[in-house]
């Protein structure tokens, strides 16, 4: 019988996860959160994988502060390398499968297509470093793995860029207007599509491990996402397009960031749809 254990669930995808369990076979998940099970705790994480003797595990525990990581190396690398060697040891020491998420920031952003499963990694980023690190450290013990790289990720739920633009949008003026960076492309992604490709995965009849990319269809910079929120909400809001260089962070980010989605719906069926159409979804839940 499947036992499923989740790590980081009251996260944004952790909480539409959830959601997404329940209604499709309830009953057999525990879910857990740093307050509950800390993954940096070594023993703390052998001693629930005895006690739960959990099938699969989905891994959604993850340092996602992106410019405060280039301070924060040692927080960022506890969770995203340390916290995830924890949890491979311990899945491998029981046989249990591990799914675990990472990110389109593993990429420099110099391609000019989406980036395959296959393509070279090199991450500018302190964030982006820690995540490839924990990828490589979850193969190296639990090769049977899925990983699941993602990008863009918004919700009802958390802090994320949907909730940081409806805020934002209420204090804008024609003299001080939204300023979006323009020049970076990628994919925004429904936390909620992404759970039911998850969910997908684990109730596959074959579990074929591996490295997957996974986004809402489509391609948009941060200007275009953002412009679609106001447009679906009915709000008239003054918005201006900026360059990356006008809006200077601590950390790096890819210019183009684009997945490749093939791969998943090739191996699992995986159907996605695209992010206008799943953004207006998540609008009207808000």
């Amino acid at each position: 019988m499947m036992k499923i254990l989740v790590t980081g669930a009251n996260g944004q995808l952790g909480t539409e996860l959830k959601k997404v369990l329940e209604e499709q076979i309830p009953g057999i998940t525990t879910y857990t959160d740093v307050d509950t099970l800390d993954l940096r705790d070594a023993d703390a994480v052998a001693r629930e994988m005895e006690r739960g003797e959990y099938t699969h595990v989905v891994n959604c525990v993850a340092y996602t502060a992106v410019d405060r990581a280039e301070e924060e190396k040692a927080e960022c690398s506890a969770l995203n390398v340390d916290a995830v060697r924890n949890l491979a040891t311990a899945a491998d020491r029981m046989g249990a499968k591990v799914l675990h998420i990472s990110t389109d920031y593993v990429f420099d952003g110099r391609a000019c297509r989406p980036y395959r499963e296959s393509d070279k990694v090199n991450p500018i980023s302190q964030y982006g470093t820690t995540k490839r690190k924990g990828e490589t450290q979850l193969l190296a013990i639990s090769p049977d793995s899925v990983i699941i790289r993602s990008a863009w990720l918004y919700s009802p739920y958390g802090r994320n860029f949907v909730k940081t633009v409806l805020r934002l949008a209420e204090k804008a003026s024609v003299h001080e207007p939204l300023r979006i960076v323009c020049d970076q492309i990628g994919t925004p992604t429904y936390a909620l599509d992404l759970a039911h490709a998850i969910v997908t995965i684990l109730c596959s009849r074959q579990w074929v491990p591996g490295i997957f990319h996974f986004t809402d269809e489509g391609a948009a910079s941060w200007y275009d996402f953002a412009c679609a929120i106001l447009r679906i909400r009915g709000i008239k809001a003054p918005i201006q397009p900026i360059l990356t260089e006008d809006y200077p962070t601590a950390a790096s980010r890819p210019f183009y960031s684009v997945l490749d989605r093939s791969c998943i719906k090739a191996t699992y069926g995986v159907e996605i749809p695209h992010w206008e159409t799943s953004l207006a979804h998540c609008l009207s839940r808000m």
